[in-house]
């Protein structure tokens, strides 16, 4: 039995930050019911060329193993139609901008008046209170605005555009959230609003820089720096657009360095031969350390550096990472169906569990309202009239 069998979730989520939570939780067991409608599916079912192939890959990232209903909540009725599923539900997640689902007539009130202790979570741009509550936003605003891409990227570039990965940090947190929410309810009985704000994400993770700043210092970006180990950075392999991760922690390991590169007398030159000179002289030494990696093979590379216990690994490329078979057998990496049957390639959890519970996506992405017969006649008891009137009258649209 997956952690969170027996939790249902009415999903109103669109786009990427919302969904990537509700599909971590599906993983762990959650039954999640995704509302759309044909008038207004979610903008990532239309296909897009990303991860190099035309078809809707983000939506087939985040909607797996999830049921699919439509609601037109543009109706009065469709707003009925959605308390009625809240009311059977555990969770009401929405990310939409603040206002819009009090508008609709599912703000938190309204849902409290059909499920006294349901969960809802919200996620916004900024969150649901304060002066900047009504700004709208997508992933490369959270990190603009919460300072995130400010700090990422190199010391004589431009801040760097966070994309995928801010909407996906912005899941997760929401994800642990609703948890901590559904600990709560356990406890006293009580559900409640769990309130994410995508900026301040950004924000928490900014850890350091954000202590020196209120130091009276300026931080800025280092590209691949640290702030005291050299070599350190991703430095440029054999082949097109190939790269190895190098990292020498200590003076030991930088003997053994120049030792693999085949220049030993390295470790006695004055310019390396501590940490501290070795940082101050790191330009000199990326020369160096690329003027060996570019005729190597970066995987070779990284064995050799691996035995002799340096941490070295070669920056994958997707394609390698689809096919690794550590992931494959850890179930990182799955094949699943998609709506015309054929098998794909799909991200599954990245965590393993004792005692047997199984965790994971049990199915690919749905068709738009794939799951309405059991949603609405066995969860919700409708008869087909009623089905078919809600569906001549547009509400299940």
């Amino acid at each position: 039995m997956k952690p969170l069998s027996g939790i249902r979730i009415a999903d109103f989520t669109v786009h990427n930050a919302g969904p990537f939570c509700t599909h971590l939780l599906s993983q762990l067991g959650a039954e999640v019911i995704k509302i759309e409608s044909a008038m207004r599916p979610d903008a990532f079912r239309k296909p897009h060329p990303v991860y190099g192939r035309m078809g809707p890959a983000t939506f087939d990232q985040v909607a797996s193993t999830k049921l699919s209903v439509r609601i037109n909540l543009k109706k009065p009725e469709g707003a009925a139609l959605a308390k009625r599923l809240v009311a059977a539900s555990d969770i009401a997640a929405e990310s939409f901008r603040p206002g819009v689902i009090g508008r609709l007539g599912l703000g938190f009130d309204d849902l409290v008046a059909v499920k006294p202790d349901i969960i809802m979570l919200s996620v916004s741009s900024s969150g649901q209170t304060g002066p900047d509550r009504h700004f709208a936003g997508y992933a490369p605003l959270f990190g603009a605005w919460g300072g995130l891409g400010e700090m990422t990227g190199y010391a004589d570039g431009p801040p760097v555009e966070m994309r995928h990965v801010m909407d996906h940090t912005v899941g997760m947190n929401a994800a642990v959230a609703v948890l901590a929410a559904l600990h709560r309810r356990r406890a006293t009985g009580e559900g409640g609003l769990v309130d994410v704000s995508a900026r301040e994400v950004s924000s928490s993770l900014l850890g350091e820089a954000l202590l020196l700043a209120a130091a009276g210092e300026e931080p800025h970006r280092a590209g691949n720096d640290h702030p005291c180990m050299a070599p350190h950075g991703v430095y440029p392999a054999a082949g097109e657009d190939r790269w190895i991760s190098i990292a020498v922690a200590d003076d030991a390991q930088w003997r053994a360095f120049a030792a693999v590169i085949g220049h030993p007398e390295l470790a006695g030159d004055q310019r390396f031969a501590a940490g501290a000179s070795r940082h101050a002289n790191r330009a000199a030494l990326e020369d160096i350390v690329s003027a060996w990696t570019r005729t190597c093979d970066a995987n070779a590379a990284a064995e050799l550096l691996q035995a002799a216990g340096i941490a070295a690994h070669a920056s994958w490329t997707t394609p390698e990472i689809a096919a690794d078979a550590h992931l494959r057998m850890r179930g990182s990496i799955v094949e699943v169906a998609e709506p015309d049957g054929k098998l794909r390639a799909a991200v599954g959890v990245p965590m393993r569990l004792s005692k047997g519970a199984e965790i994971g996506i049990d199915r690919g992405t749905p068709r738009l309202g794939e799951h309405e017969d059991y949603v609405y006649g066995e969860l919700l008891g409708m008869s087909g009239a009623e089905r078919q009137a809600l569906e001549d009258a547009e509400v299940i649209y």
